[in-house]
């Protein structure tokens, strides 16, 4: 039993060392034919192709190549100026835009986030595409006071729906200054002259603070006719109050604007001013779009009502002599102060005395 045991251990150990022959020879053939190869052919085909890719794209980039001869009488290659290529026109409907949004109050934001999750925003709260030219310049006007947490949401919300509109864009915030009583629409016509300062806006959106969009797919951007863009306010259930309503945000074109010569400066405190506006443009033989209910929802910020804004006790007499005033109280008749004009990471600030009733 002993001798048959001590043959097959060595019939398995001869076994075990023929294999391992076999493979320090097979190891030996492919370190052979790897190291010849590469001098070989294979690779200077592998490097030829990666030649011929990037000179290719050097191509694309720099199409214009003139061929000259060097002194040793070999051609070589000479680049030219290019001009940059001209973007094409954004398409009318933003790819981009993802429909109904949830919008909610209940956590707070600081602009510090607000900035951070808008990396392409310029100074003053500027932006416009990189890959596509706007179709419209638009300037955002807000009028203000003492609203600074509405702001920091509105900033939150409407900055990522305005890039994804593909707009050429920017906001302003119109800060009347000192305790007197408010003057909305006084403030709409100051941010209208200081915005075209800065750039030729086609295009101005008036919107109040407090109210945000619930669908990108209601454009931020001017039409055929004046645009009514806070159509359905869950203030009011989503309905719309009456159909000459104008109020929250609404857009009008340079065009539009100075056929109605501007908003009145005449309302002090709140209410009428809307409805004269409204007035206005029926006036002048325009009518008010309006994008659906259901893409035209807008949430308010609740709040209550501010100091030195209460109803205006004139704004009904105002509103029934409107087509008396409107060729003198307006855009030609506007009288204001700048006190502080701030170009901030998310917006442009410019505080203003607009004077007292």
């Amino acid at each position: 039993m002993a001798a048959d045991s001590n043959v097959r251990f060595s019939l398995l150990q001869r076994t075990c060392q023929l294999v391992v022959l076999l493979c320090l020879v097979h190891i030996s053939v492919t370190v052979f034919f790897y190291v010849r190869s590469l001098d070989g052919k294979p690779a200077f085909v592998q490097n030829q192709q990666t030649h011929n890719v990037s000179t290719q794209q050097n191509q694309l980039r720099n199409p214009k190549v003139t061929t000259g001869t060097e002194p040793n009488g070999t051609e070589s290659q000479k680049e030219e100026p290019v001009e940059e290529k001209k973007l094409e026109k954004c398409p009318e409907t933003s790819p981009l835009l993802v429909g109904p949004l949830r919008v909610e109050f209940n956590t707070p934001v600081t602009l510090d986030q607000i900035h951070k999750e808008n990396p392409n925003l310029q100074l003053g709260g500027r932006f416009r595409p990189r890959d596509c030219v706007s179709l419209m310049k638009v300037a955002i006007i807000i009028p203000f006071r003492k609203r600074d947490e509405h702001l920091k949401f509105w900033l939150y919300y409407l900055h990522p729906i305005l890039q994804r509109q593909q707009l050429d864009y920017g906001v302003y915030v119109i800060n009347q200054d000192g305790d007197q009583v408010f003057n909305r629409a006084k403030l709409l016509n100051v941010g209208y002259l200081e915005a075209l300062k800065d750039y030729d806006y086609e295009c101005f959106v008036f919107s109040d603070v407090d109210l945000i969009p619930m669908d990108d797919h209601n454009t931020y951007k001017c039409f055929s006719q004046p645009r009514h863009l806070s159509v359905s306010m869950d203030k009011f259930g989503f309905r719309l109050p009456y159909n000459q309503y104008f109020g929250g945000v609404s857009s009008m074109s340079k065009e539009h604007y100075l056929k109605i010569n501007g908003f009145p400066n005449n309302y002090w405190g709140w209410g009428g001013e809307d409805d004269d506006i409204f007035n206005r443009l029926s006036s002048r033989g325009m009518s008010i779009s309006r994008p659906s209910g259901d893409v035209g929802k807008c949430r308010m910020i609740r709040h209550e009502r501010d100091q030195k804004n209460d109803p205006n006790p004139q704004r009904f007499d105002r509103i029934a002599h409107t087509r008396e005033t409107m060729s003198k109280d307006g855009i030609n008749s506007l009288s204001y102060r700048v006190v502080k004009k701030e170009n901030l990471d998310l917006f442009t600030k410019i505080t203003v005395d607009v004077g007292k009733p």
